[in-house]
């Protein structure tokens, strides 16, 4: 196995180890596991396997692993190798070498072994300047090989706006690991990528995957400095100083008290409560908001063809509930989901994007709901058994991915069924498309196409408008000049 390079990697910090902590006793466990399995005669074998036109180098299979582990650790119940297996994937000791997600199968789904220099018992703190350099430079390597994921993307604009001012000194940086990386060999260079990407699968996980990481309250209350407490891995990290004489440092072999621990749990739930966002964050927003919506307000803005609120005409109505929207309207589904789910044109197109993707069940199960929450109440438990049988019920023919916990929540509402009792799961599913399809339908190319010959269809119509307008002013002009000839004449 190639080691990696501490030169190129993430420059995170690094705290000093707390040897006895029941953390560290773990990773020394797995961490014996995991060498022990990659030992050249006794552990599983690592090879290089060939493939269309390519070769992949320094893999083991999720059955040499499993096998291993049953072996080695007198496992009889293959489950539970697979479950100690997932355990060590989770922490980031191997990873899937084509998949985010760090779970071990039984099967032929190849992994590699993570070095250790990205070992979670080095105690790594990354921030987020070390994830904007990583995600920069994965944008300057081959797209093919490394592109990146939706919620990737995502990150890197929300840290590129975070860190407008220092993006120059990140894209420096990313530009120099870059060039060290090139210089390696391809094989080793192809591993290397690899263990960093696994290495930030495991401090920024793909959504919906559970963050091994994440710094328990308990460990918290031993640190000298409670009051610093990370954002999520997705946010800014900052550190909020307030004083609270619970979090005093004590004497050591001082236990603490009944009273100490009510006055800590009075503090706990005064932090819950207290509203940290700053009031020029409030004001940005709200700027952001109003400039957004500027060209949408009637009363700020000349409408065509007239203002219906200042005039007798409703034609403007008419045009807006058509099914042939305008530009201006195609433009506004790209502010957010709920503005093209409330178009009904915006609508219908998003509903193709996702029959286009097989996964238009999803829009067609929170329509149902919505129609479900305005039927009469004498109707609503019958609608409510349909719905059920129509997507969530075993073998449903439009069946949607609900996780386990809005799953059984909806199964109890429907005992006694009600106008709200999908409403865990239309959450969870709005949630898919709003984080999954929407990102996707906007930069489809049938959105794209949609709002560029939206916009030169009017700017075709403007123009022939304009030629209009000219037309009959000069018209006029020249017939007024004829009019006064003939009165000058007579």
């Amino acid at each position: 196995m190639a080691e990696a390079n501490p030169e190129q990697q993430p420059s995170a910090g690094v705290s000093d180890p707390d040897e006895d902590s029941p953390n560290m006793i773990v990773y020394r466990k797995i961490e014996d596991i995991v060498t022990r399995i990659q030992h050249e005669t006794e552990g599983v074998p690592i090879r290089t396997v060939k493939s269309f036109l390519s070769k992949i180098p320094s893999v083991v299979t999720g059955v040499d692993i499993v096998q291993w582990l049953m072996k080695n650790l007198t496992i009889d119940d293959p489950a539970e190798a697979i479950h100690i297996g997932s355990l060590i994937a989770a922490q980031g000791y191997t990873f899937p070498i084509s998949d985010h997600v760090l779970t071990l199968k039984d099967d032929g789904t190849f992994y590699r072994f993570q070095a250790p220099y990205f070992w979670p018992s080095n105690c790594w703190e990354p921030e987020n300047t070390d994830y904007a350099i990583y995600l920069c430079k994965r944008t300057m390597q081959n797209k093919t090989r490394l592109e990146l994921a939706d919620y990737e993307a995502e990150n890197l604009a929300r840290l590129q706006r975070a860190f407008a001012r220092k993006w120059e000194f990140i894209f420096m940086q990313a530009e120099a690991q870059l060039k060290i990386d090139r210089k390696k060999d391809k094989n080793e260079r192809k591993i290397l990528d690899s263990q960093e990407r696994a290495f930030w699968d495991v401090h920024r996980p793909v959504p919906g995957c559970v963050n091994t990481t994440e710094m328990d309250i308990r460990k918290c209350r031993r640190m000298k400095n409670p009051q610093k407490v990370k954002k999520s891995v997705y946010g800014l990290t900052e550190d909020s100083q307030s004083q609270s004489p619970v979090h005093t440092p004590s004497q050591q072999g001082r236990k603490d008290t009944k009273e100490d621990v009510k006055k800590e749990i009075m503090f706990l739930n005064a932090q819950l409560d207290r509203h940290c966002m700053k009031m020029s964050k409030v004001a940005e927003t709200l700027m952001g908001y109003t400039e957004q919506y500027l060209d949408y307000d009637p009363f700020l803005t000349t409408l065509e063809p007239s203002n219906p609120w200042t005039s007798d005409d409703p034609s403007f109505w008419d045009v807006e509930a058509s099914k042939d929207p305008s530009q201006q309207r195609v433009r506004k589904w790209g502010f957010s989901l709920d503005e093209a789910l409330k178009d009904p044109a915006g609508r219908d197109q998003f509903l193709r994007f996702l029959e286009s993707e097989f996964s238009s069940e999803n829009l067609l199960f929170w329509l149902a709901v919505q129609d479900l929450k305005r039927r009469p109440l004498q109707e609503v438990s019958g609608r409510a058994q349909e719905i059920w049988q129509e997507f969530l019920a075993e073998g449903a023919p439009r069946s949607i991915n609900l996780d386990s916990h809005s799953y059984e929540r909806t199964s109890h509402n429907l005992k006694d069924p009600g106008r709200y009792s999908f409403e865990d799961a239309q959450a969870h599913i709005y949630k898919l498309m709003k984080s999954d399809s929407y990102a996707r339908f906007m930069r489809s190319n049938a959105y794209q196409d949609l709002l560029l010959a939206r916009k030169k269809l009017e700017t075709e119509q403007g123009r022939r408008t304009s030629l209009e307008k000219f037309t009959r002013s000069v018209g006029k002009s020249l017939t007024g000049k004829r009019l006064t000839g003939l009165m000058q004449s007579s």
